[in-house]
């Protein structure tokens, strides 16, 4: 994964300002892509001026990967919440049935609030828009710190025979594919899915993990 860049220092008391800038550009590239929004109609949006705009991101560029950043640390914080509390450094899983367990509900978790969040299927739209506007860019909202903690809980479990790897992050990948990403594109409309078939998703996604990695 890509690390995005940040935006320069926020005046202190200005979160608020910065906050409403930064959804109203997100709302604005989402309905009618990045190229085609103006920093006038951002600031408009947010009911700043446009210097307002200006002086809090440089320019639009920056804008976009502000928002970005933004999700990319809002993700990391969830997603190491939700592993803290369904897959603990430590925790007393002996068998892979317990794993299994503990896996589906790390999986229902992170689905309601990673898929069933607005604000991350706008930072994703973002993303694969302008990856078919430009197939070069390298610009992604950073999940590569959630994946090597993930991957570091999946080598402990190798190491305890419940699943057999040789190559942990390829297994992390693995388990997100099947989860995470597969309830992304079961997703008629991604800014509203729907939590059973979410939730069924990952549930059927584990299930199949540990029948891929589980230890016969």
């Amino acid at each position: 994964m890509s690390t995005v860049g940040t935006a320069k220092s926020v005046r202190e008391g200005s979160l608020e300002k910065r906050k409403a800038i930064l959804a109203a550009a997100q709302d604005l590239f989402v309905r009618q892509g990045v190229d085609r929004v103006s920093m006038d109609a951002v600031a408009a949006r947010a009911e700043v001026s446009k210097r307002t705009v200006y002086d809090y991101f440089g320019d639009k560029r920056r804008l976009f990967l502000a928002i970005l950043s933004d999700a990319s640390q809002s993700l990391v914080a969830t997603a190491r919440r939700a592993l803290d509390e369904h897959l603990p450094k430590g925790a007393r899983i002996a068998t892979v049935p317990q794993l299994e367990q503990a896996l589906t509900a790390l999986a229902i978790d992170l689905g309601t609030s990673i898929v069933g969040s607005a604000d991350y299927a706008a930072g994703f739209a973002l993303v694969a828009q302008e990856r078919l506007r430009t197939p070069t860019t390298r610009d992604d909202i950073a999940t590569g710190a959630v994946e090597e903690v993930f991957a570091e809980r999946i080598a402990h479990f190798a190491d305890a025979g419940l699943l057999d790897t040789d190559d942990a992050r390829l297994a992390a990948d693995h388990f997100f594919a099947l989860t995470v990403l597969l309830a992304y594109n079961h997703q008629p409309v991604p800014a509203n899915p729907d939590p059973e078939k979410v939730r069924q998703t990952m549930i059927d996604g584990v299930h199949a993990f540990i029948r891929a990695y589980a230890t016969r």
